[in-house]
C-alpha cells in the first residue's frame, strides 16, 4: 500500500455529534452549515415566488388577498436578498475553498467565522418570527421604502432587526476574508499568484466592509423612526422620504456586486479547469473586480432618475452606470477568449457557466437600458426592472452558485453525481427560467407597473407564460437538488481530482482532511492556471 492509498480522517470524520458541528471551529464545516441553511431558504423563496406567480395567472383575485399578496413578495424578496443571494457563494464556496485556494489550514479568525454563521441563523429567526409575532410580515417590498414602512401596521420592525443582524454577519466574514487573504496565503503566493476567485472575494469583501454599515444605520434609523416617532424619513412630522432612497441605495447597489463578483469568480475558475488553458488576461480580470468594487459605490443615483434630482446629478449617475460596464466586459471577453482554441471538455460546470454569462449579459444589457434617462422615465418601477433584476442575481448568481456547486461537489463531498441527470437539470433550468423571466422584460415594456396584486386584461397572456416557466424552473430545481443529495449519499467514490484543475484545491484528498493538506502544496510555476500541457492563451 502505497502512501497515497493509505487511509485518512476526513472533515466529516474528524469529530462526531452535532455539537460538533453547531459549534465547529473548521471553515469546511461552518460552510457546509451555511450551504444546508441557505438551500433552506432558498426553497422557503421559491416556494413564495411559485405562490405569488399562481396569483399572477389570471387578473384579479386567484388564491390570496391583496394585503396578503404584498407580505408575500416582501419576505420572498428578504428571504432571497438577505438569505440567499448575498450570503450564498462568500459563506458557502468562499468559507470552504478560500483557504484551500490560498493553501492554508482555516481563515484567520475561526471563532468569529462561526458568529458570524449564528448572526445569520438569528437573523433568519427574527425574519421567519415576523410570521407568528406581531401583526404579520411586512408589506413594503424588501426594500422597505419610507415613509409607509414607518406607517404601516405590519411588523416592520423585526424584518428590518433581521436585516440588520444579517448586516452584521455579512460585515464579519468580509473582516475574516481580507486577513485571510493577506496573512494566510501560502509561502510563495503573491496577490498575482492567487486564484481568481480568490481576487472576487477580496474586492467583495471590501464592499461587505464599507458598505454595509450605511444599511445598518439606516434600518435602525426606521426602527427609531416607528418607536420613538423621530421624524427621519415621514414627511408629516419633519422627515425626508427622499434621504431614505439615498441611504438605502448606498448600501444596496454595492450590494448588487456582493453578490455578482463572487459568482464571476467562480465563473473564472470554471472555465480554464474545462478549456485546460491559461486564462486569457489574469490580471485585467483581477483588476477588473477591484474597479466593479470601487465605481460600484458611485452609480447609487440610477436608482432615483424619477425621485426628481437635478438634470446634472442625473447625467453624472448615468455616465457612471454605463462605466461600471466596461470591467464587467473585460472579464466577459477574457473568458470567451480562454475558451477560443481551447481543449474544451463539456461538463455540468462549464455549462452552468455559459449560462451565467448568456443570462448575465441580459441582465446587464437591461441595466444599461435603465441606466439611460430617457428609457428609465418609461421603464422605471415596470416588470422591465424585475426582470433585469433577476436576469441578474438568478440568472447571474443562481447559475453561478448551482455551477459552483456542480464544480467541487467531488472536492467536498468524495462522490460523483450523475452527470446526465445534472445536464438535463440544468437544461431545464435554463429553459424555464427564460420562459420565467423574458416576458416580464416584454410586459415592462408593454407598461405593465411591478408590485401589483391585479392587472390589465391585455398583459394576461404574458403573465401566464411567466407562470408557465416558473413550474419549469421548479422542477428542474427538484431534480438537480435530489440528484446532489442522492449522489452525496449513495454516488460512487470520486477521484481527488476530476477536472484535471491545477488550483490548490485539486492536490488534497476528497473529501479534504481536517488540516485541509498533508504536506505543503505546490504552487504552479507561471500563475494558478498554467496548465502544463496547454498553449497560453495570453
Amino acid at each position: 500500500m502505497t502512501v497515497d492509498t493509505l487511509p485518512y480522517t476526513t472533515f466529516f470524520k474528524a469529530k462526531k455529534g452535532i455539537m460538533s458541528w453547531l459549534f465547529t471551529l473548521d471553515h469546511k464545516r461552518v460552510a457546509l452549515l451555511y450551504l444546508y441553511s441557505i438551500m433552506t431558504f432558498f426553497l422557503v423563496g421559491a416556494s413564495l415566488g411559485i405562490l405569488m406567480r399562481l396569483e399572477l395567472f389570471h387578473p384579479g383575485k386567484d388564491i390570496v388577498e391583496p394585503h396578503t399578496y404584498n407580505q408575500i413578495f416582501t419576505l420572498h424578496g428578504v428571504i432571497m436578498i438577505f438569505l440567499f443571494i448575498i450570503p450564498s457563494i462568500p459563506a458557502v464556496f468562499g468559507n470552504f475553498f478560500l483557504p484551500l485556494l490560498l493553501g492554508t489550514d482555516d481563515v484567520a479568525f475561526p471563532k468569529l467565522n462561526l458568529f458570524s454563521f449564528w448572526l445569520y441563523v438569528i437573523g433568519a429567526l427574527f425574519a421567519l418570527g415576523t410570521l407568528v409575532l406581531g401583526d404579520g410580515p411586512a408589506d413594503t417590498g424588501w426594500t422597505f421604502y419610507a415613509p409607509y414602512s414607518v406607517r404601516t401596521g405590519t411588523n416592520v420592525t423585526m424584518s428590518v432587526v433581521a436585516a440588520f443582524v444579517l448586516g452584521f454577519s455579512s460585515i464579519l466574514t468580509g473582516l475574516n476574508f481580507i486577513v485571510t487573504i493577506h496573512r494566510l496565503r501560502t509561502p510563495g503566493m503573491g496577490f498575482n499568484q492567487m486564484p481568481l476567485f480568490a481576487w472576487s472575494l477580496y474586492a467583495t469583501s471590501w464592499i461587505q466592509l464599507l458598505a454595509t454599515p450605511v444599511i445598518g444605520i439606516t434600518l435602525l434609523m426606521i426602527v427609531a423612526e416607528r418607536v420613538f416617532g423621530v421624524g427621519l424619513f415621514d414627511p408629516s412630522i419633519g422627515g425626508d422620504p427622499v434621504l431614505y432612497q439615498h441611504m438605502f441605495w448606498i448600501y444596496s447597489h454595492p450590494a448588487v456586486y456582493i453578490m455578482a463578483l463572487p459568482a464571476m469568480g467562480i465563473v473564472s475558475e470554471i472555465i480554464p479547469t474545462f478549456a485546460q488553458r491559461t486564462i486569457f488576461g489574469y490580471k485585467a480580470i483581477a483588476y477588473s473586480s477591484m474597479a466593479i468594487a470601487f465605481i460600484g459605490y458611485f452609480v447609487w443615483g440610477h436608482h432615483m432618475f424619477t425621485s426628481g434630482m437635478s438634470g446634472p446629478a442625473a447625467y453624472i449617475f448615468s455616465i457612471l452606470t454605463f462605466l461600471v460596464a466596461i470591467p464587467t466586459s473585460i472579464k466577459v471577453f477574457n473568458w470567451l477568449a480562454t475558451l477560443y482554441k481551447g481543449s474544451i471538455n463539456i461538463e455540468t460546470p462549464l455549462l452552468f457557466a455559459l449560462a451565467f454569462i448568456f443570462n448575465f449579459l441580459i441582465g446587464g444589457l437591461t441595466g444599461l437600458v435603465n441606466g439611460a434617462l430617457a428609457a428609465d422615465i418609461h421603464l422605471h418601477d415596470t416588470y422591465f426592472v424585475v426582470g433585469h433584476f433577476h436576469y441578474v442575481m438568478f440568472g447571474g448568481t443562481g447559475f453561478a452558485f448551482f455551477g459552483a456547486l456542480h464544480y467541487w461537489f467531488p472536492k467536498i463531498w468524495g462522490k460523483m453525481y450523475n452527470k446526465k441527470v445534472a445536464n438535463t437539470a440544468f437544461a431545464t433550468l435554463l429553459i424555464g427560467f427564460n420562459i420565467l423571466y423574458f416576458p416580464m422584460i416584454i410586459l415592462g415594456i408593454m407598461g405593465m407597473p411591478r408590485r401589483y396584486y391585479d392587472y390589465l386584461p391585455e398583459f394576461t397572456f404574458w403573465n401566464q407564460i411567466s407562470t408557465v416557466g416558473s413550474w419549469i424552473t421548479v422542477s428542474s430545481l427538484i431534480v438537480l437538488i435530489v440528484n446532489l443529495f442522492v449522489a452525496a449519499n449513495k454516488g460512487k467514490k470520486a477521484p481527488d481530482n476530476p477536472w484535471d484543475g491545477i488550483t490548490l484545491e485539486w492536490q488534497t484528498k476528497s473529501p479534504p482532511p481536517l488540516e485541509n493538506f498533508d504536506k505543503m502544496p505546490k504552487i504552479p510555476e507561471g500563475g494558478p492556471y498554467n496548465y502544463p500541457n496547454a498553449k497560453s492563451s495570453s
